[in-house]
């Protein structure tokens, strides 16, 4: 948890000025889909977080 935190801030938080706390809520929700569902992760061999939920287990 504390790695995505940190992968937040770098990506999104610190290129970014924001005016209302709603503004900066919806950015944060809109980063997290982004991570989630489209972000390619490393320690999943290039694949999203979304696709590994789908692949059958051996």
């Amino acid at each position: 948890m504390e790695n995505f935190f940190g992968i937040l801030k770098q990506e999104m938080y610190h290129r970014k000025t924001f005016k209302t706390y709603e503004e900066l809520k919806e950015t944060i929700e809109e980063y997290i889909d982004y991570y989630n569902h489209k972000r390619i992760k490393r320690k999943l061999a290039g694949m999203i977080q979304f696709n590994t939920e789908f692949i059958p287990a051996n």
